[in-house]
């Protein structure tokens, strides 16, 4: 199954969860969703979520000095992403429940 088509509807659910558990720069987000099963994830669509995300007010930033390269910006959820993280979960987990009873349809009864 192609999961791009998945993914696009649920990258910004995806993105404001893992920068709710600490703030994080754009390549350490793109390597947490891998480690979390996300594996076919183009760095840009993160860093185009994150950009987007941050002028809807939903992240803020800040650079870090980094001593090995250029500084890092870390990105962190506001109040409005919190809420905007608590409405894609609330939305996520009515999408599986209904998921969940159409899959059940289509099992063979009494197998």
């Amino acid at each position: 199954m192609d999961n791009s088509q998945v993914l696009k509807g649920v990258l910004d659910v995806a993105v404001l969860s893992v920068v709710s558990e600490r703030d994080v720069y754009g390549y350490e987000l793109v390597k947490r969703l891998r480690e979390l099963g996300i594996s076919e994830i183009a760095e840009a669509s993160v860093y185009g979520t994150l950009r987007r995300l941050y002028n809807a007010g939903e992240m803020s930033a800040y650079l870090v000095a980094s001593d090995g390269g250029p500084h890092r910006k870390y990105y962190s959820l506001t109040s409005q992403g919190f809420k905007s993280l608590k409405v894609g979960l609330s939305d996520w987990a009515s999408f599986v429940s209904a998921m969940d009873k159409v899959i059940a349809v289509s099992q063979p009864k009494g197998a």
